[in-house]
């Protein structure tokens, strides 16, 4: 299906990620959304869908809250599609301080900074060897961890989905009342990613415990330099287990990366802290820009 003229839409579809990943490319983006992957999978969850403006894509989402917003516009004239977006009365969500400075610094409308949306950006070389005195208690947790479970670390495939698909379902059994409407989006999302992940050109690490899935991570490439993790479950009672899945992930995949995006922490004061504590080199910013354009 050809993707139609504003304002007419279709849903994303898989056969969308050539064109899509031949933006991205070009692009080089350092928000954790713009891959083809990340709107794919989410596509349910956001209502994801694509129109032109003029040469210019055009990527439609809905908010968690139900309100309405595009993406920064990937591709051709950028500049008028923006202008014939703002002219609706759209508002644009994920524009970052590169494509804020160079297209919306003379906004009339209102720039705001969304902090529970910024994405968490760390040395991978960091998250992969924990260095120094500042990821001791990092490390510790490894230790404790190590100490007392026999586990192997393998590169994902295929043939480990069933398994993970298990940890998932207890992972939502676990979570019980607490399991909130984007909570139960992400996990649908990341089933689908664990069955659909060569297509989508994810790659990620298993720990096996006695030759059960205990833990996973899944990601891709976002730009040259950097490497993103969507998708990190593991089991909640064995503690330590977080921290070795997110380093092995450093460690083993995307070597030739220099920073790791471990997106967003969605105003969750318990996540926050647990990315805090790993110390980011850079938070990067996401704006809503509300209003005119001029």
């Amino acid at each position: 299906m050809e993707i139609p003229q504003y304002p007419a839409s279709k849903p994303i579809e898989c056969t969308d990620k050539q064109f899509l990943d031949q933006l991205f490319t070009a692009l080089q983006p350092r928000v954790s959304e713009l891959t083809f992957a990340g709107l794919y999978l989410f596509r349910k969850a956001h209502n994801y869908r694509l129109s032109l403006v003029g040469d210019a894509l055009i990527v439609h989402g809905t908010r968690y809250d139900g309100a309405s917003y595009f993406l920064p516009p990937l591709g051709g004239d950028v500049a008028a599609a923006l202008t014939v977006m703002f002219g609706q009365g759209a508002q644009l969500y994920g524009a970052d301080d590169r494509f804020a400075a160079e297209y919306l610094s003379h906004s009339a409308g209102r720039l705001v900074e969304l902090r529970d949306s910024f994405d968490y950006l760390y040395l991978r070389e960091e998250l992969a060897t924990l260095p120094g005195s500042r990821f001791h208690k990092k490390k510790n947790r490894i230790n404790y961890f190590t100490n007392r479970h026999s586990s192997t670390t393998v590169l994902f495939s295929s043939e480990y989905a069933g398994g993970c698909q298990r940890l998932l379902d207890k992972w939502v059994q676990n979570s019980g009342s607490d399991a909130t409407r984007s909570l139960l989006l992400e996990i649908e999302a990341a089933s689908e990613a664990l069955h659909s992940a060569g297509e989508l050109g994810l790659e990620g690490v298993v720990v096996l415990i006695d030759g059960t899935v205990a833990a996973f991570a899944l990601g891709e490439r976002l730009n040259r330099d950097t490497a993103v993790c969507h998708f990190e479950k593991a089991d909640p009672f064995c503690e330590g287990l977080y921290q070795l899945v997110n380093r092995e992930f450093a460690t083993r995949l995307f070597t030739d990366c220099t920073y790791l995006n471990r997106e967003q922490d969605l105003g969750e004061m318990g996540m926050r802290n647990a990315k805090l504590s790993y110390h980011p080199v850079e938070l990067v910013k996401k704006y809503l820009c509300k209003g005119s354009y001029s």
